[in-house]
């Protein structure tokens, strides 16, 4: 684990990685890491969360961090440490010098690619790793890209980040129209991108994970949606995961 993670694995997810693969080891993992879709979203969109536990069974309920800040968020998802810990307690994007779980991967010789829209936090807070990075310019082609990292095999751990519904829910509200369509669009991207780990790492013990940052709010001043509050529409988040076994 990384130096500062203050916390050990969750119990769920363990137990569902001793179930799938007794003693043995994931050897590939792909995390995607969609913006803001916190809990909030998913009582009008039932149906595609249950889509998602097709690939990723294991749903845990989580509590983001303050303030529920999308680098803070993806700082602490990665290190396990807290903002005060990690250094970003605000919306600001420095690289991160502390250790990180990647920093654990490449030190244990995993391979690791982050596909990200170019410019967002995920893209810019990882830097300087001995790891590969894809800046796209949105979501479609960070999509297009990360499924075409699968039959390379280049890669044992990918991330991939997408950011409609963030950038939706900000200049419409978190239950909009198009949000809600912008939902939907994450949930394919994922359930594409898993069923291609079905195929491409049917014969390696994998992991798929869905795990968002943080959720949102409808800002009563503006109608306009927002989040980095302590309150539970922006703080309360489900992550889903699904421990796969192959030959090896």
């Amino acid at each position: 684990m990384p130096s500062l993670c203050a916390e050990g694995p969750l119990e769920a997810v363990a137990r569902e990685a001793r179930e799938a693969l007794g003693a043995d080891t994931i050897r590939k993992c792909l995390i995607f890491a969609p913006d803001a879709l916190g809990a909030h979203v998913w009582p009008v969109r039932r149906n595609q969360y249950q889509s998602i536990s097709q690939h990723a069974p294991v749903r845990v309920d989580l509590c983001s961090v303050i303030p529920p800040k999308t680098p803070a968020c993806f700082a602490s998802m990665f290190t396990g440490a807290q903002p005060a810990d990690h250094g970003i307690r605000e919306y600001t994007r420095p690289v991160l010098e502390c250790d990180t779980l990647f920093d654990v991967l490449l030190h244990a010789g995993h391979r690791v690619a982050i596909v990200a829209v170019r410019d967002s936090s995920i893209d810019l807070i990882f830097r300087n790793r001995e790891m590969d990075y894809y800046c796209e310019e949105n979501d479609a082609a960070v999509w297009q890209r990360a499924l075409e990292l699968f039959p390379a095999d280049r890669h044992d751990v990918i991330v991939a980040y997408q950011q409609e519904y963030d950038d939706t829910l900000h200049v419409t509200e978190p239950y909009s129209a198009a949000c809600l369509e912008a939902v939907a669009n994450h949930v394919d991207s994922f359930n594409t991108l898993a069923a291609a780990t079905a195929r491409h790492w049917q014969d390696h013990h994998h992991a798929v994970i869905f795990a968002p940052d943080h959720g949102a709010h409808t800002d009563p001043e503006t109608g306009r949606g927002d989040h980095g509050l302590n309150i539970p529409d922006d703080m309360l988040l489900y992550h889903w995961y699904g421990v796969w076994a192959g030959k090896t």
